[in-house]
């Protein structure tokens, strides 16, 4: 792997003045984010209302936001004298494990939602109904591709340049738990939600910060956050975070206590979801040791006392000394009663 420059998110080295400031940017990104958030809805809603696509209106409105998170977010580090590219700002650097970090994102996504789901399907609390009309796969294709924009616009607003600032202000952990409980806060306005649906959403809030954290990017945030609303929404056919608009093909009803199943609001509210997230933090944390070493860690940078001075005069001597003698070259000669052009006597 290619060792990238990083930037400093060591708040210890920061001085007041640069905390305050980031502390600022940081609250001016959460109001970008809710307004963004806001005229996204309505744009989207004005459109699919105008061209008749109801269907693709939350895929519309993922578009609009992401577009708007990152005018927002590039004007802001311009105004605070930051340099660095669009991929910077998002959070996406550009490099060969990129596809890589995606993939296993994509994957502890996957088994924690299925770790999840085990449960209720033991308990036999699924019923499951198939759709197989034309119009179910094309709204499977349109919802994969909601699930992707709507994943990386979240991951750029809650782990992105909003993030890194926090991170700046108030050290890794705490702009962990701050995001955790930002990223809660905001899914308690979903329908059915309960207290445990939001501690929930909150631990995994963390889940997807350490991804950050242990790569400094969202390569592997993003495949998680994308595999954990697809496999729940299209595979299983459960509502995602109380939105039951998702299922197409598979359609599931769950029917059970609410600690098993969630509920209408889904998985995302069963107690058990708290195992499956705890045992993905630690399947992140050491499937992650190779690019903690090779994105996170400061270049190692040599010290200490420097080590081309001179060789002491003695030694400088006695190495003289002990050079062979000089070559000497011997020529061929002749006898000096004749030249060496005459004939050799018979």
């Amino acid at each position: 792997m290619e060792q990238l420059p990083l930037p400093a998110f060591d708040s210890t080295s920061a001085d007041r003045t640069s905390k305050t400031l980031q502390l600022a940017v940081f609250g001016t990104c959460v109001a970008w984010f809710v307004s963004s958030d806001i005229l996204a809805g309505r744009a989207a809603r004005g459109l699919a209302n105008h061209f008749d696509f109801n269907s693709g209106r939350q895929l519309l409105s993922s578009i609009f936001l992401l577009f708007l998170l990152t005018i927002g977010f590039s004007l802001l580090n311009t105004i605070s004298h930051r340099y660095g590219s669009l991929r910077s700002i998002l959070g996406l650097p550009k490099r060969r494990t990129a596809r890589e970090e995606w993939v296993i994102g994509a994957a502890i996504g996957w088994g924690i939602v299925v770790l999840a789901v085990l449960p209720m399907a033991l308990a036999g609390t699924l019923h499951v109904q198939l759709w197989t009309a034309p119009r179910a796969f094309w709204l499977l294709l349109v919802n994969l591709a909601t699930f992707a924009v709507a994943a990386l616009a979240e991951e750029v607003a809650f782990r992105g340049y909003p993030f890194r600032s926090l991170i700046e202000s108030v050290g890794p952990t705490g702009a962990t738990v701050i995001m955790a409980l930002l990223f809660g806060v905001v899914h308690m306005l979903n329908n059915d939600a309960t207290w445990t649906s939001v501690l929930i959403t909150m631990l995994a809030g963390v889940l997807l910060s350490i991804g950050w954290l242990r790569t400094h990017g969202l390569w592997l945030p993003w495949g998680l956050h994308f595999a954990w609303n697809a496999s729940m929404g299209i595979v299983f056919g459960l509502p995602v975070s109380g939105i039951t608009e998702f299922s197409s093909v598979v359609q599931t009803r769950a029917r059970g206590p609410i600690w098993l199943t969630g509920g209408f609001y889904g998985p995302e509210a069963a107690l058990f979801t708290v195992v499956a997230i705890t045992v993905g933090i630690v399947v992140l944390v050491r499937l992650t040791r190779d690019y903690a070493w090779n994105y996170t860690h400061t270049p190692i940078v040599a010290g200490g006392y420097p080590m081309d001075a001179p060789p002491p005069a003695v030694h400088t001597a006695m190495e003289q000394q002990a050079r062979p003698a000089a070559l000497v070259q011997i020529l061929p000669t002749t006898p000096q009663t004749r030249s060496v052009t005459d004939d050799p006597k018979s």
